[in-house]
């Protein structure tokens, strides 16, 4: 919103019911700020100031609406009202909102679109979810080779008005084949008479309908672009993806990474929408998993139960090693994991970055061994091959700990799982396990248990 004094007078002008002087300041906000004014609304008098927007505006408003608000708002609508937002709407925006809507709603909506608008809609929910295909809009200024740049003007300003950009242009044969692209840029720098077909890039960088929305995103972000054709598996042009979509797209890729990597399986909802019920569901799973993983590490301390007998003082750098392991392993695998998500990373590095996190593993191991054993001479002198094994345990954990967090993501790349669950919980249960073994291994060979 463009300042915070305006949010309270617009309320103030709504609570008070002076809609014809709310309608005059709305109109000089953003769609965006305006969807965001009317979340804030109760459930009358969102109705009532939707109803008032213009109807160009109204369906703009609409399409930045919570689910939530679009249901309540097409629950209140005729049967005209709502026919006339479909068609305003681009159709990747209506498709995201079909697929969150009840069925009972959905039929609805499609009951009152144009049969053109229906078939569109229904191709695209039975693209596969999460896929090039699922958000792709229709809604893009297609040329022909042999318009000259004059004629490709004059299209664009004839049909360019409902498109959602008009910056890239895709021109296609008869049969719909995509033969290249043009900028407005590239038909503003020649002169009319110029035919779009020498002036157009025949290199056209595409993605397929049923390609994953993530590589989409990959080549957003590798090409720096701004729009992507998508075609068919005979190469027509069905539709594009705009970066709008895969802002939305990366942000929902990087929500559920950042989810797995904390042990839980990804929610669609946002957090507050979502019920405690189901935010305990998606928790519970990971947690008993890890909880029973974790009896390993009980396992193995009662095996060497003995060791303790002798020597108590080896229980008291157990927590040390155990966290200090699994600190060690959570930055290599955030680190390979955040490389593989961006590209930097692919499976025919796994050798490069095993030899890579092997040479990082020796020097801060040595750095933390060597600081340890200073410390622990200090405290207890006259222990020097108690020192000496926790000093060479610890060297050996980070070792085995970042080789660990290293080779683990790229492992489930290979089995074609997501590298994001073999973050810090997964990594740090394995290495605790490891750790352990390590150490009673080294205490048992050096003090002679």
């Amino acid at each position: 919103m463009q300042e915070n004094y305006n949010v309270e007078e617009l309320m103030e002008l709504a609570d008070s019911r002076q809609f014809r002087k709310l309608k005059d300041m709305l109109m000089e906000f953003n769609e965006v700020d305006i969807a965001a004014f009317i979340e804030a609304l109760d459930s009358e008098k969102t109705v009532v100031v939707f109803r008032m927007l213009p109807k160009g505006l109204a369906s703009d408003v609409f399409a930045c609406l919570e689910v939530e608000k679009q249901e309540h708002i097409i629950n209140s609508m005729t049967d005209h009202e709502l026919g006339t937002i479909v068609e305003d709407l681009f159709v990747d925006d209506a498709v995201d909102m079909l697929e969150e809507l009840p069925a009972s709603v959905v039929k609805r909506v499609l009951r009152n679109a144009t049969p053109d608008t229906r078939k569109l809609i229904n191709q695209f929910l039975n693209y596969p979810e999460n896929s090039a295909g699922s958000i792709m809009t229709a809604e893009y200024v297609g040329l022909k080779k042999n318009m000259t740049v004059m004629q490709a003007f004059d299209y664009i300003r004839l049909h360019g008005v409902d498109k959602e950009t008009i910056y890239t242009c895709y021109v296609m044969d008869a049969t719909r084949r995509l033969e290249g692209v043009v900028t407005v840029k590239d038909l503003l720098m020649n002169p009319y008479e110029v035919a779009i077909g020498d002036i157009m890039d025949t290199h056209v960088i595409k993605a397929v309908t049923t390609e994953d929305q993530e590589d989409v995103a990959d080549s957003f972000r590798k090409y720096g672009l701004l729009s992507l054709p998508v075609v068919d598996h005979e190469e027509r042009l069905v539709g594009i993806v705009t970066v709008d979509d895969v802002v939305d797209v990366m942000e929902q890729e990087a929500t559920e990474d950042f989810e797995k990597m904390a042990a839980m399986i990804p929610s669609e909802k946002p957090y507050l929408k979502t019920s405690v019920f189901q935010l305990a569901k998606n928790r519970i799973m990971w947690l008993l998993v890890l909880m029973i993983s974790s009896m390993v590490t009980g396992g193995i301390l009662a095996r060497y139960e003995s060791a303790f007998a002798v020597i108590p003082l080896l229980v008291t750098f157990i927590p040390m090693l155990t966290d200090t392991g699994g600190n060690a392993g959570s930055q290599s695998s955030t680190m390979i994991i955040r490389g593989m998500a961006v590209g930097e990373i692919v499976t025919k590095d796994f050798f490069r970055v095993i030899f890579k996190e092997l040479k990082v593993a020796i020097i801060v191991g040595v750095i933390l061994g060597i600081v340890n054993y200073i410390r622990l001479i200090i405290l207890y002198p006259g222990q020097e091959m108690l020192c000496l094994t926790v000093m060479l345990s610890l060297l050996i954990t980070v070792i085995v700990a970042k080789t660990i967090g290293g080779v683990l993501p790229i492992a489930a790349k290979v089995f074609h799982m997501d590298p994001a669950i073999m973050a810090a919980p997964l990594i740090t249960t394995i290495v605790d396990a490891v750790s352990l073994i390590i150490y009673f291994r080294l205490a048992c060979k050096l003090l002679g248990l």
